[in-house]
């Protein structure tokens, strides 16, 4: 199969679906991209429209299965395809694919807080650099708190304290 990298800045516009495939879980979503563009008179106007089916494999499933849902705005990354297939009616029909090999909250949109899990020792494949270094070599959890679109101010002007006990970046519920 012929490999096309892209990246895609959108909103997810499907719940996503997780299912097994085979000893494999996969989870999938639909990703809308689209583009705004200032007319003659200055004001926004929509332009085209990118949709395409994004699918995650492996470590994506848990991730993305935690801190993504519809509406929310992400960067994806991954390999794209066309999947043909046949409709109810027996039209033959293809739709754009992708296969992600990263997908990430869109920070430009959105304000979110990352929960890292705890690092229980070294594995294999990892440096001793990034075992040392915190939240490296962690997973984590993406939790959205608000929309970059709303200013990012808390409820009643409260801004949430960091781990260190200063205040943090204002986040909104």
């Amino acid at each position: 199969m012929f490999e096309t990298p892209l990246t895609v800045v959108g909103r997810i516009v499907t719940d996503p679906q997780r299912r097994r495939v085979g000893d494999q879980e996969v989870i999938r979503f639909r990703l809308a991209s689209n583009s705004r563009r200032r007319n003659s008179e200055g004001d926004w106007e929509s332009g085209n429209s990118l949709y395409l089916t994004v699918n995650c494999w492996g470590r994506l499933v848990v991730g993305v299965g935690a801190a993504m849902g519809k509406g929310s705005p992400v960067i994806a990354v991954g390999n794209v395809y066309t999947s043909e297939y046949e409709d109810r009616e027996g039209n033959r029909r293809s739709s754009l694919e992708m296969r992600a090999t990263a997908v990430g909250p869109d920070l430009s949109r959105d304000i979110v807080r990352i929960e890292r899990t705890a690092h229980t020792g070294a594995e294999s494949g990892r440096d001793a650099a990034a075992q040392s270094t915190p939240g490296v070599a962690d997973a984590g959890v993406v939790q959205a708190t608000g929309s970059a679109d709303d200013g990012g101010v808390a409820p009643e002007g409260r801004e949430q304290e960091s781990e260190a006990g200063s205040p943090g970046l204002p986040l909104s519920a």
